[in-house]
């Protein structure tokens, strides 16, 4: 009987420490105004939300956007400055995660190109891609086996202009996203209304015109979000503020449009410009934020890949640059930029509605939210 006993009550305590098993995530930041130095970081209980944190684990410029590699064991962050030893080029760093303290530096590379403002892994981890704002370019860069960036392999320019004489004056890459089939990687440019797609061979960055989207004249994708069955990629659409919706071919991968809808409520005639994209991993919803309505739109997935809308929720405060979901789709945490405030969201994968769960914290010009890998 006893030992019947302690079986169960050894069960009891490991569904416990199961339900409430700790999430990581870090905010980076712009380091230029009101004092932000770097990237912070946050602890999470995955069944309360509730959060914790906020320390300092990384001093480094303009951390804009960050991405933690598939095993969690390394985080890297585009330094989005517009000189780097002395040259016209943003860098990008990359770091060993710690369960406890600060982020260990491990080797930081040029970015090959001015402001530097998006980054991403595939997932087998074995490249690092960036995007470059500032010169319209994006590379690609090995992971070595302690977690550090070789030379990049791959590099791409981008050409052409749009017709926002202030934005669209030539190329600006905003985001670059490997399909997760391994085969493909995409790359949103803001200042030619193109998505562009790369082909995935040997480290090299070729573009196929073939594999791209073209957008509606003006529309300055920014970032774009792949849906977790593939077959459907939203682009964020930052100057029109809107998302279009594009649909992959399973063959060859290649993109076409098939709709586009507003960000905003019908009747908001303030200024905005949208920011970020995400879709939930029950491929349910799409959410992406407006800087300026300071909102979140949400939209409903179709079973053909559509959206839409489902309402707006405000996101607590001002600017909401960045914002992610947490691994398992039960938390939404939104960087809202001009308040300087992190502030915690309760999602219903039901319905997909957001509850504001009360938490904020404050941290200086919050930029990018990431969220490490549930282990």
């Amino acid at each position: 009987m006893k030992v019947l006993l302690r079986f169960f009550v050894a069960l009891l305590l490991a569904l416990g420490t199961a339900r409430s098993a700790e999430l990581h995530f870090y905010a980076g930041t712009y380091t230029a105004k009101d004092g932000a130095r770097g990237i912070y970081s946050y602890r999470m209980d995955s069944e309360t939300g509730k959060v914790q944190g906020g320390d300092l684990v990384a001093e480094l410029r303009n951390p804009s956007f960050l991405a933690i590699h598939p095993t969690g064991k390394f985080l890297y962050a585009v330094c989005e400055v517009w000189d780097f030893d002395g040259k016209k080029t943003g860098s990008i760093a990359a770091f060993a995660v710690s369960s406890e303290g600060p982020l260990k530096p491990l080797n930081t590379q040029s970015s090959l190109g001015s402001a530097p403002c998006h980054v991403a892994l595939n997932e087998a981890g074995t490249h690092v891609f960036l995007a470059n704002y500032g010169g319209g370019t994006v590379a690609a860069f090995p992971v070595q086996k302690d977690g550090s960036l070789g030379a990049a392999t791959g590099f791409a320019q981008h050409a052409g202009s749009g017709p926002n004489a202030s934005r669209q004056e030539g190329p600006h890459a905003h985001g670059i996203y490997p399909h997760k089939n391994g085969r493909v990687v995409y790359a949103c440019d803001l200042g030619t209304d193109e998505v562009l797609a790369y082909p995935w061979k040997s480290g090299a960055l070729v573009a196929d015109q073939s594999l791209g989207a073209k957008l509606p004249p003006g529309s300055g994708p920014r970032h774009l979000a792949i849906h977790p069955a593939g077959s459907s990629i939203y682009v964020l659409n930052e100057l029109l503020n809107t998302v279009s919706v594009l649909r992959r071919d399973d063959t060859s991968g290649a993109l076409s449009l098939v709709q586009t809808l507003p960000t905003l409520p019908s009747g908001f005639t303030g200024e905005n410009h949208t920011a970020e994209i995400f879709v939930h991993p029950n491929g349910k919803f799409v959410y992406s934020s407006n800087r300026g309505h300071n909102s979140l739109a949400v939209f409903a997935v179709e079973p053909d890949g559509r959206l839409t809308p489902a309402g707006h929720v405000s996101t607590g405060g001002a600017v909401p640059r960045g914002f992610a979901l947490s691994p398992g789709g039960d938390w939404l945490v939104a960087a809202n930029q001009a308040s300087n405030k992190l502030v915690v969201f309760k999602v219903d994968a039901a319905t997909g509605k957001l509850t504001p769960t009360g938490q904020e914290f404050p941290v200086r010009t919050p930029v990018c939210v990431v969220f490490a890998p549930a282990q």
